[in-house]
């Protein structure tokens, strides 16, 4: 897959600040990762720890907190990972799927899906 980004706006805890980057869309990623710094500025507060397989395949652990994202004016609270910060912004797969996305790697473009709903009226 190509490499690209999107803008992706992450809500201050408070609600009265909107920060948007632009992300690596990242879909090996599980969760979507920010700069520890600037989810510190937003007040977005560090809820627990889980480890994290890295490139190289080493594991670290990383700080998760909660958030709300903007992504395509559609928000969505979901777990966020503080990177380092000098880290690259990532959108990861978690929020792909939580905003119906999918990857057009070709043009390069986050494009809404149809969600799916397997029920069999069962039940």
């Amino acid at each position: 897959m190509g490499e690209f980004t999107w803008p992706v706006g992450v809500w201050s805890a408070d609600g009265e600040h909107l920060e948007t980057v632009d992300a690596l869309v990242d879909t090996g990623a599980s969760y979507s990762l920010f700069p520890r710094s600037m989810l510190e500025r937003l007040g977005i507060a560090k809820r627990f720890v889980l480890p994290f397989e890295q490139a190289d395949g080493s594991v670290i652990d990383r700080d998760v907190g909660q958030a709300v994202l903007v992504i395509n004016d559609t928000e969505s609270s979901m777990r966020v990972i503080f990177g380092d910060d000098d880290a690259e912004s990532l959108i990861g797969s978690n929020a792909l799927q939580e905003f119906l996305l999918l990857v057009d790697s070709v043009a390069e473009e986050l494009v809404p899906r149809t969600g799916r709903l397997k029920y069999n009226g069962i039940g």
